[in-house]
């Protein structure tokens, strides 16, 4: 058995310094924009400070065009992708410890370790 769901939701950017980006994104949330503590020296992110319980929102530098796509949050990212493909997903690539996938509609979206606090109690149990 194993758990999955929603961690976050991602806007990715093409071409566009992250900074001005989180300026825009902070205002239209009302969320400040800010470097991920835990590796300052990356460029390629930045976090919006959404409230306790709400879904991590992140802004990330990408290749690919401008897009939005959501995070799943998995306890067992191999058993959570392997369920995903039974419902016609397929996998893209492999990032860090993550896993980018894509839904049968062509929609993109990652498969992420644990981000945010609660998983074990609110997050869905699969056999």
């Amino acid at each position: 058995m194993h758990k999955s769901r929603l961690g976050g939701i991602v806007i990715d950017c093409q071409d566009v310094d992250l900074d001005d980006a989180g300026v825009f994104w902070s205002g239209a949330f009302g969320y400040a924009a800010r470097r991920d503590p835990e590796d300052p020296g990356n460029a390629n992110y930045r976090s919006l400070a959404s409230p306790p319980g709400e879904v991590l929102m992140l802004l990330q530098n990408v290749d690919h065009p401008s897009r939005v796509h959501l995070d799943i949050e998995t306890d067992d990212i191999e058993a959570e992708a392997t369920r995903l493909e039974s419902l016609g997903a397929q996998r893209v690539a492999r990032i860090r410890d993550w896993l980018v996938m894509e839904a049968p509609t062509g929609h993109r979206f990652c498969l992420v370790p644990p981000q945010r606090a609660g998983f074990e109690e609110h997050a869905t149990a699969w056999p």
